[in-house]
């Protein structure tokens, strides 16, 4: 193996593990455990959850709402989740309204009181998902922030929040963001379809 491609993947499993440190602080599973309720709460209200995200936090929401609107672990039923990541609406809003719009007139659009909003942003100063936010609190909805390094300006303006911190590059909050996101949908899954013992 050449020693720069070996030198690279050992510094890639000492950020892993760095952020598995992350996840396991007591603040991590506090973030868990409040945003798995928060989302089964929402769906006991029979309401729905949106997420957003840019570039590769827009992948990640994409991925979260599959989860939710397909299955996780079980087979189980469908549970309703829109990422705000349709091209043609984000091309339209942003030509029209400004790049600034494109998750605020989604949220406007599809989201309704007693509906959750979660946010995906490394850099928290996201101006389209600081809008949504604010958006999703005038429309009477729960918000939560997936954050990371400072947690910029969206810092402090959600409901519940968690800041990955400590990373230089958006990749490795990403990763850590992911494996919450995992976790999450699975207590989601156990409270909402697993039997009573």
């Amino acid at each position: 193996m050449p020693t720069d491609l070996k030198m690279r993947l050992e510094s890639s499993l000492c950020e892993v593990e760095k952020a598995a440190q992350m996840l396991s602080r007591p603040e991590g599973i506090a973030f868990i455990e409040d945003a798995a309720r928060m989302i089964v709460e929402c769906y006991r209200r029979k309401n729905k959850v949106l997420i957003a995200g840019n570039g590769g936090s827009l992948c990640d929401s994409m991925h979260f709402a599959e989860e939710l609107v397909g299955q996780f672990r079980k087979s189980r039923p469908a549970l309703p989740a829109i990422a705000l990541s349709d091209p043609g609406q984000l091309t339209c809003i942003s030509n029209d309204m400004g790049f600034e719009e494109v998750f605020a007139r989604g949220v406007e659009a599809f989201g309704v009181e007693g509906d959750l909003f979660i946010a995906l942003t490394t850099s928290g100063n996201s101006m389209n998902i600081v809008r949504a936010i604010n958006r999703a609190k005038e429309r009477g909805m729960q918000t939560i922030a997936f954050l990371g390094k400072t947690g910029g300006k969206t810092k402090g303006m959600c409901d519940l929040e968690w800041i990955v911190s400590g990373f230089s590059y958006s990749d490795r909050v990403q990763e850590a963001h992911m494996a919450a996101i995992h976790v999450i949908i699975e207590l989601v899954e156990q409270d909402l379809f697993q039997p009573a013992p």
